[in-house]
């Protein structure tokens, strides 16, 4: 017979008793299901008091049984009330404000936050309680871009731990201190809270509920401002831990959606595909939309990247109908399927909704492909200097890289082959640097083509080999395709060096329009048409109209 057998057997013999002390037992060696099964008996033969039904809560949390432990919560509250213990009602209300912001219910989480502050107010208890009541507030001013004010709001709050001796609360607002500081692009400060935070987590001095929210907290943020190295550590001590408690299953979609990012930037995809696939199914038995959209999201990205149309945009669609939207990817999607107007449309369209400027950071790189596909080089100019300010005032690798690679590519749109080697070359060396293959191979096609722009045919070939190589192990087939077709001949299949919306006008005026009626057409201005005939006229080495039309006849692009 086993131990859990033997505990089993003994707590029928003792009863309601033997149930509650064997869900004690069970909650203080991590064995989360079944604490909550004994409980969970113990509570329906005799109702448990407020201490044991915040054991309950927890272990339902932990289990992913959201509305038991809400339910658990909103019952330990009332214990605590009909107990005289006011601050303990206060502390179980506040932890329902945590899980109910954490789904989206502000309008509830306020209510039991109003609750909460009440049963403190006035300052007339000296608890470790005001300090857990200062974190949604610091967490509103964060969402406001307040970040000085969150920033103070929960060093307020860490002194009030430190001074209680609560590891809990001091953990929770050093994550929120890092994350404000990181927002303000002071990025090693940041780090170095958010390192402090994750000491105490890893020395399992955090209770298993705050583990799990912290170590998602941490790597968001480093995601978000591109600390790639700090979130690969982190997502792998992550993972570690869940594994250690087969039990836990609250943070195990959010664990492989963050792993399944990771490993698509790291060349992993096919274990990135399946990741993200696991935590789909997991998520969605759980129903926590917003986790799931992302893992949909994510598949969807590897399944662009390998050519699986269909399933992409299959993908995109249930992220979008969890409420996420499905961007840049789903742009990408439609200019890899030949749509480049549609695709600068969307891309458009969500940039202009976006003003966090970290968010725009996800969608710049995105923006500046695409509206170079369409010809539209200025406004591309506009997003690669944007991106270059925000580089410059946060400091990343990564940052860095992705405005080198903008700067670069617009570089070579404009016909400046040796202006953008230097950027090119140097976005590629920080790519590689930080572990990211495919987007390293990337630009290497656009060193080859820079090369090839100032005639070293020999230059373009090795940066297209060694690009080549790397998609084939990743299989990236539409890059594949497309460096093939660049491989063919050592020339430049495009010759004139035209972009697509350039050889869109150039065949309009070939066809005897004017710029006003060209403008009309393609939904553009006459200014943009105007800068448009400046490229072709530069690019083609002509001075006229019909010298630019005879050039259309003789090469063949009408």
């Amino acid at each position: 017979m086993s131990r859990h057998d033997r505990d089993h057997a003994s707590a029928r013999i003792g009863g309601t008793s033997g149930e509650l002390r064997l869900g004690r037992e069970s909650y203080r060696r991590h064995a989360f299901g079944d604490a909550f099964r004994s409980l969970s008996v113990a509570d329906r033969a005799q109702p448990l008091g407020g201490d044991d039904l915040d054991l309950l809560a927890t272990s339902a949390a932990l289990l992913g049984r959201d509305e038991d432990a809400r339910k658990a919560l909103e019952r330990a509250h009332q214990a605590y009330l009909e107990a005289g213990d006011g601050v303990r009602a206060a502390r179980a209300a506040l932890w329902l404000v945590f899980r109910l912001l954490a789904r989206g219910e502000t309008g509830r989480a306020n209510g039991w936050l109003t609750r909460a502050k009440r049963l403190l107010e006035g300052g007339a208890h000296d608890c470790v309680e005001q300090g857990y009541l200062l974190l949604p507030a610091a967490r509103q001013q964060l969402a406001a871009n307040d970040c000085e004010a969150a920033y103070a709001t929960a060093a307020a709050a860490a002194g009030i731990g430190i001074r209680f001796g609560d590891a809990d609360l001091v953990a929770f607002s050093r994550s929120v201190q890092g994350r404000a500081l990181m927002r303000q692009g002071r990025i090693d400060e940041g780090v170095a809270l958010l390192d402090e935070a994750m000491v105490a987590v890893a020395a399992r001095e955090v209770s298993p509920l705050l583990t799990g929210v912290i170590y998602c907290s941490v790597i968001d943020c480093c995601q978000q401002v591109y600390a790639l190295g700090r979130a690969r550590e982190w997502t792998s001590a992550l993972a570690e831990w869940c594994e250690e408690q087969p039990d836990v299953v609250a943070f195990t979609g959010a664990c492989r959606v963050h792993r399944a990012e990771i490993m698509q930037l790291s060349g992993d995809w096919r274990e990135a595909i399946e990741e993200a696939r696991r935590a789909a199914e997991g998520l969605q038995k759980g129903f926590e939309p917003k986790a799931a959209a992302a893992a949909f999201y994510q598949q969807a990205e590897v399944h662009r990247l390998r050519g699986e149309f269909a399933e992409a945009e299959n993908d995109y669609r249930r992220a979008n109908s969890l409420g996420l939207e499905p961007q840049p990817g789903l742009a990408l999607l439609r200019l890899a399927r030949g749509r480049a107007d549609a695709a600068a449309a969307q891309i458009r369209r969500v940039v202009a909704a976006t003003t966090d400027r970290m968010q725009r950071t996800r969608l710049l790189p995105a923006f500046v492909e695409i509206l170079l596909a369409v010809g539209d080089v200025e406004e591309a100019l506009g997003a690669c200097r944007e991106l270059e300010e925000t580089a410059e005032a946060f400091s990343t690798d990564v940052l860095a890289a992705m405005a080198a690679h903008a700067r670069g590519a617009v570089e070579l749109a404009r016909g400046d082959a040796r202006a953008a080697s230097g950027p090119l070359r140097r976005s590629f060396e920080l790519w590689q640097r930080v572990g990211v293959p495919y987007i390293a191979a990337r630009l290497r096609v656009l060193v080859g083509l820079a090369c090839r722009a100032v005639g070293d045919d020999d230059g373009a070939e090795l940066e297209l080999g060694a690009a080549r190589a790397v998609f084939e192990e990743l299989g990236a087939a539409p890059d594949l395709a497309s460096i093939e077709a660049l491989a063919k001949g050592t020339r430049p299949a495009r010759p004139h060096g035209l972009t697509s919306r350039e050889l869109q006008v150039l065949r309009l005026v070939a066809a005897g329009k004017t710029n006003k009626t060209i403008a009309a057409e393609l939904f553009l201005s006459e200014k943009t048409v105007d800068r448009h005939m400046s490229n072709i006229f530069t690019k083609l080495d002509v001075s006229s109209r019909s010298a630019a039309t005879a050039f259309a006849y003789e090469h063949r692009l009408l």
